[in-house]
């Protein structure tokens, strides 16, 4: 097995994890990690540590000259740093140096993630108001621009620490759907706002690609993930839960395939009980591609095996076991396939 293929930054027959993973000890999950997805490790998210860990409050941590603080509703824009910045600060610190000592000696693809853009609008409120970010078109500006900023930082200090890794970078954009269909909800829940086209989210997705100046894969497990958005930005690869993808979904994900857009295929949930089966979880993915009628035979290169979500919510134990199931199933992908040819 190569290094990487020709056309991707991981090796054929790969798996990684979507980011989040149970408890509150970085080292424990750093090694899990490492241990369960030595082709293509990644960055652990521990949101169960609290504001500051969590997906939206990480993020926050990343932006430049743009504080924030939490409230009883969540995150908002603020005036100035506090202790609710500091401590999400030292969390991410704490976390690259627990990866640093992990990773030391590591040569490979490199996986760190972030919400993207539109999730971080819809999330963050305004310093004003209530109102999310979303419902001011200068302060989704400043917000898109300060985040590019940030995170082109955090690739390079993980390349930094990590020198023999090739950094990919992760947009979680889990509101993105929300945002172009005009369903994210007031601050008092009683109308939605205007929908953001296609042309505007596109741009706001490709300021952070450019700026990162990494593979970068935009990840959506949500219904109705904007595939030709997502392509449309710049980003390489797509990240989704196979069970999300609607008959009228298939032919923008196949063009997305067809196109060369690296596929990060989730086909394992997180909490469900029951032992995770690797190979039913190959299957899925070559029925997939099937049903499509897409061709099997650059699937091992493209496609990286994943659990359909992120595992914050899932038991230690099963985290792990969903982890080994992603990446035997990768194992075995070629296999199934050669088995299925006619």
């Amino acid at each position: 097995m190569t290094s990487e293929t020709a056309e991707f930054p991981w090796a054929a027959g790969s798996a990684t994890g979507v980011g989040s993973m149970p408890g509150s000890d970085p080292l424990q999950a750093a090694r899990t990690v490492f241990d369960e997805l030595p082709e293509l490790p990644y960055l652990p998210e521990l949101p169960g540590r609290g504001p500051g860990a969590d997906l939206i409050g990480r993020t926050a941590g990343l932006l430049t000259d743009l504080p924030a603080e939490i409230t009883p509703g969540g995150w908002r824009l603020a005036a100035r740093p506090g202790r609710d910045l500091r401590r999400a600060h030292d969390l991410l610190d704490h976390d690259l140096d627990t990866l640093e000592e992990v990773a030391q000696g590591y040569a490979g693809p490199l996986k760190v993630q972030a919400a993207g853009p539109w999730t971080l609008a819809a999330s963050l409120e305004l310093p004003a108001s209530q109102e999310p970010a979303l419902t001011d078109h200068g302060a989704v500006a400043d917000l898109t621009q300060s985040l590019a900023e940030g995170i082109a930082a955090h690739v390079r200090e993980v390349g930094r620490r990590v020198p023999g890794a090739t950094v990919l970078l992760q947009l979680d954009e889990p509101s993105l759907p929300a945002v172009l269909a005009g369903a994210v909800p007031s601050a008092s829940g009683l109308r939605r706002l205007a929908p953001v086209e296609a042309g505007p989210a596109a741009d706001g997705l490709r300021a952070i690609v450019q700026a990162a100046s990494a593979y970068s894969i935009v990840h959506c497990c949500a219904v109705s993930a904007p595939y030709k958005i997502i392509l449309q930005s710049g980003a390489r690869g797509i990240s989704l839960d196979l069970s999300l993808l609607r008959p009228e979904d298939e032919d923008p994900f196949a063009e997305a395939v067809e196109a060369g857009a690296g596929v990060l295929a989730g086909g394992i949930q997180g909490v469900d009980a029951g032992r995770p089966e690797p190979r039913e979880l190959a299957r899925l993915i070559t029925g997939v591609w099937r049903r499509i009628g897409l061709s099997l035979a650059r699937c091992t290169g493209q496609v990286v095996i994943t659990p359909a979500c992120g595992l914050a919510g899932a038991s230690p134990e099963r985290a792990t076991a969903v982890l080994a199931a992603c990446r035997e199933a990768a194992r075995i992908l070629p296999e199934l396939i050669e088995e299925e040819s006619p």
